[in-house]
């Protein structure tokens, strides 16, 4: 099928879905760093074309000069939801200036009518504005969430929502996101969550999934800046473990905890540690940990690298919604 991709970032999502036998016909991200690195990798890997992936503030983007696709892919960003305006007596609705690119999301879909989109956000999105009584709370909808819904609902799909975990799908770290899936009201099959492909704890029936340190123990032959590998460098910043997102003792023969990609309360990236303590761990170990092939370079200066690996998606989870894609050509 043919995926026009928002907020694509460094490629996270669109790597599954190409894998998985799909074509990039549009590519969309205001971060420079994420499209070099996109483009960079993308054009020669896949030989997508540098004129499908665009630099550009989405607001920018007219209807007209996107072309047409089967499904539109985005994890739109939540950041800037009001919180105050979900308790609003009327219709809920949620100021524009504070919501435009998942407005646009909306928009774009709207205006291309594609069969399917997917949307990825944190599952912290849940319980954004409270939860307007008990049996809302019980279902895991919060208000804005409950307007999100709505909204995709309005505009002519059906709607599926879950939490999905990588690690279930074989990446060496425990990542929980809600994904979105929207089917035109007008198509009999529906696009369908994918059930999970590995287990954290031994299973019969499932692969397990790697460990950190399987993930990472190779390149304990490497040194720290060798060309050997690309990305091999990391933050200076030392470890001082204080139970913190970013600060807790990291596990060999566990998954890693979660990768992100916003910035510490000094405003630097949040970088977890080596198992060994004494260290960061490197852009190239963090992007293992997120399942990157080695010969992805992420541009830009080492924060950005952790930002660009930190804000992706999984691309074993697009992979596995890929499939079942492929199966409803």
């Amino acid at each position: 099928m043919k995926i026009i991709s928002l907020f694509c970032g460094c490629g996270g999502m669109d790597l599954g879905l190409v894998k998985a036998g799909h074509k990039i016909v549009y590519a969309n991200d205001n971060d420079k760093d994420s499209i070099e690195t996109y483009k960079k990798y993308f054009t020669k890997k896949f030989k997508i074309s540098p004129s499908h992936i665009h630099l550009n503030d989405v607001k920018k983007e007219k209807i007209e000069d996107i072309p047409d696709g089967d499904v539109i892919v985005g994890g739109f960003p939540c950041q800037g939801f009001s919180i105050a305006n979900t308790f609003r007596k009327d219709k809920r609705t949620m100021e524009r200036k504070n919501n435009d690119l998942y407005l646009e999301m909306i928009r774009i879909i709207k205006g291309k009518k594609p069969k399917y989109f997917i949307a990825e956000n944190v599952p912290g999105i849940l319980s954004l504005g409270g939860y307007a009584n008990k049996e809302a709370k019980k279902k895991k909808l919060g208000r804005i969430f409950t307007s999100v819904l709505s909204d995709f609902q309005k505009i002519g799909y059906k709607i599926k929502w879950q939490i999905l975990n990588a690690a279930e799908f074989g990446v060496p770290q425990s990542r929980r996101r809600v994904i979105i899936l929207g089917t035109r009201k007008d198509i009999k099959k529906d696009l369908v969550h994918p059930q999970p492909t590995h287990s954290i704890e031994d299973d019969l029936f499932l692969k397990k999934t790697p460990n950190l340190w399987d993930a990472i123990k190779d390149l304990e032959k490497i040194k720290l800046g060798d060309k050997k590998i690309l990305n091999h460098e990391g933050s200076k910043h030392k470890v001082k473990f204080n139970g913190y997102i970013g600060n807790r003792v990291t596990k060999k023969n566990k998954v890693s905890p979660t990768i992100v990609g916003r910035g510490g309360g000094t405003g630097g990236p949040v970088i977890i540690a080596h198992p060994n303590g004494k260290r960061r761990l490197t852009v190239r170990e963090t992007a293992r940990l997120q399942a990157f092939p080695d010969d992805m370079f992420f541009c830009g200066p080492v924060s950005s690298g952790y930002r660009q690996i930190g804000n992706a998606v999984a691309w074993p989870v697009a992979y596995q919604l890929g499939k079942i894609l492929k199966k409803l050509t």
